[in-house]
């Protein structure tokens, strides 16, 4: 990616969305802009877990003021990514399909672990390079990421449904600070907490690393109260504590470092970072500049150097996991992706990369199902796919992965995807026509093969002593030729 050129991530928190544009210079994102707005999104959901027309309101103002500062930039400049509120909803579609229009960019609602796996991106990029096993802690809204890693590795990452929003909402309602609600609070974070005591003992880290909200609010009113700048002590979070207390409700709290927009969720944030502290056996804990924002940014520039794209060693650690056959892979990759290379000749480089390289992910996953079952294989690879854990990926390019691999072979009427997506329909007929020609599960003669697309026709040219050297590719080519007649597209063979 060129230095100079601008970066944006863009945040849908639980309590509030987030802005960060960056300029890249040599490996480095430095800050040029930063917007934040209280959305209280995870305020907005209901009893059936279905956003309120005015929490979805919220949501579609703000992102209507970010898209005027985007305006110009390109959608491989821009990564927007939603998190626990909107991983809940049962409407989030409803929300999602104006969120994007009104954005002007694609929303990826990513999941919980790869939540904490951008959030330790972040926070690593942002600290200095050490040795230090470093524990992150991330309290958000509706959700708290723990991560352990090193360096620029995360190495445990997990997510769990608590955090200030949800707490502030359930167990201090009114806004009322009691002893007894700080208690039921604590114990039911803890309760939720508690598996991660093995995975995260005192032994398995150095220091303690907290981003982002709750964290950086209880860090300003610790030292604007003389404490140490950018760290929280267990008696410092135990004085914070008989500060609320003595104040009795979130509307009578004055504390200098604390903002207004943080008031009404105090409560709950301070409880769960409590119950952390106590779980965990945290003394101290340092405030990280670098948060989920971040992360994402970082992860954009990883995305556009394939080499390092975490998605790209995420794909070879599920294709080796379930015993895919490594050779016949990347024999069907190498074909996809030269078929796919001449369909789409006409697109920029970096573009053409970038369909080329998930067409490869795709073929070197497309037998994954094998591991379970020879039988319908393709349907059991677009179930692992649609729910592994996945680092680097977001749920909508899993499951457009997973679609596919779903696929490669059979009927194609019965694949509930979007044929006027030409992309999606120009990778899917590569695959099937790469599966094909390696059918016999050796490098092909693609000597004089041409393919071209016209409008919604594409053509597949061979050189006429083909189809004689070759009789059984050309009987399953021409079966895939009336495979697509029950489509809106048309495979031709000349």
């Amino acid at each position: 990616m060129q230095n100079g050129i601008l970066l944006a991530a863009v945040d849908l928190g639980s309590n509030s969305y987030r802005l960060e544009i960056g300029r890249h210079d040599h490996g480095q994102i430095q800050r040029t802009e930063y917007i934040k707005e209280t959305v209280r999104q995870g305020n907005g959901l209901d009893e059936a877990r279905n956003l309120t027309p005015e929490a979805m309101q919220r949501g579609w103002d703000c992102l209507a003021r970010f898209a005027e500062r985007l305006a110009g930039f390109k959608r491989a400049q821009v990564r927007a990514v939603a998190t626990q509120t909107l991983r809940e909803a049962r409407n989030r579609d409803e929300f999602l399909a104006k969120a994007r229009q009104v954005l002007g960019f694609p929303i990826d609602v990513i999941s919980g672990r790869e939540e904490a796996r951008l959030i330790y991106q972040g926070v690593a990029h942002l600290l200095p390079q050490s040795a230090e096993r470093r524990l992150v802690v991330d309290i958000g809204g509706r959700s708290t990421e723990l991560i352990l890693g090193q360096s620029l590795a995360a190495k445990v990452t997990e997510s769990y449904r608590v955090g200030s929003v949800a707490w502030s909402m359930k167990y201090f309602p009114q806004g009322q600070f009691t002893v007894q609600a700080f208690e039921s609070a604590e114990i039911a974070a803890k309760a939720v907490l508690d598996e991660a005591l093995d995975a995260y003992r005192p032994e398995t880290w150095d220091v303690a690393y907290g981003s982002s909200g709750t964290i950086g609010a209880v860090a300003d009113v610790l030292a604007a109260a003389g404490g140490p700048a950018g760290t929280i002590t267990r008696d410092g979070l135990n004085w914070l504590y008989e500060r609320l207390l003595e104040a009795r409700s979130a509307d009578r709290l004055r504390m200098d470092g604390l903002k207004d927009d943080r008031r009404p969720v105090v409560g709950g944030g301070v409880s769960v970072l409590r119950a952390v502290f106590d779980l965990l056996g945290i003394e101290e804990m340092q405030a990280a500049q670098g948060a989920l924002r971040h992360g994402v940014l970082y992860d954009l520039l990883d995305r556009e150097q394939g080499e390092t794209d975490v998605r790209s060693s995420t794909v070879q650690r599920l294709a080796a996991k379930f015993g895919a056959d490594p050779a016949q892979a990347q024999r069907v990759g190498k074909v996809a992706c030269q078929l796919l290379r001449q369909l789409r000749a006409g697109e920029s480089a970096a573009e053409l990369a970038r369909h080329v390289r998930k067409l490869g992910w795709a073929a070197q996953l497309h037998e994954v199902g094998s591991a379970i079952s020879h039988s319908d294989y393709h349907k059991h690879g677009a179930y692992i796919l649609d729910n592994a854990d996945a680092p680097g990926f977001a749920q909508p390019e899993l499951h457009r992965l997973g679609l596919l691999v779903l696929g490669h072979r059979g009927k194609l009427r019965k694949l509930e995807a979007d044929f006027e997506d030409s992309l999606f329909v120009h990778q899917l007929l590569c695959l099937r026509l790469a599966v094909i020609l390696c059918h016999a599960r050796r490098d092909p003669d693609l000597k004089g093969l041409q393919i071209r697309a016209a409008g919604q026709q594409v053509t597949l040219g061979l050189r006429p002593e083909w189809t004689k050297a070759f009789p059984q590719s050309a009987h399953l080519l021409r079966e895939e030729t009336v495979a697509w007649q029950k489509t809106p597209w048309a495979l031709l063979l000349a």
